[in-house]
């Protein structure tokens, strides 16, 4: 590979292709917790039905409760079965779909107008109405009229 490939960005040298990630090494420790064990943040609705003392909370007797108990329980939110990028894919086509129907009906299904407008000779009869000055709307003036 030539450095002048590598200006014109047709080939990427080797250090960029890897990609660098600060990674902790020891897990940190939340000063809240104070000595309470940092459990990983895993839904219940994950975890497998069956084995379990209390089958609707899939927990057993005398396990520690998660300090945000209520985000991964079995009441928490419910955990996404498709990723939000193949969601925001599908909504995109369904949004599409109704957008073309939408378009489909406006323009194919509206029948043609049943007659042609009327046609007038001589300029609309712009000078048989009168003319253009004549036509105009009368312009109301701020003061009241005594």
């Amino acid at each position: 590979m030539s450095l002048h490939a590598v200006r014109l960005g047709l080939r990427r040298p080797a250090a960029s292709l890897a990609r660098t990630y600060s990674a902790f090494t020891q897990k940190q420790v939340d000063p809240q917790l104070d000595g309470y064990p940092q459990l990983p943040n895993e839904s219940r609705q994950s975890l497998p039905a069956h084995g379990w003392w209390d089958f609707q909370m899939r927990r057993n007797f005398g396990d520690t409760m998660h300090e945000c108990e209520e985000m991964y329980s079995m009441w928490g939110p419910d955990t996404p079965h498709v990723l939000p990028a193949t969601a925001l894919n599908h909504f995109a086509i369904a949004f599409s779909g109704f957008v073309a129907f939408g378009l489909f009906c406006k323009y194919a299904l509206v029948p043609d107008r049943p007659a042609v407008p009327r046609q007038y000779p001589f300029d609309g009869l712009v000078k048989e109405l009168g003319g253009i000055e004549e036509n105009k709307a009368n312009v109301e003036s701020s003061e009241e009229d005594d």
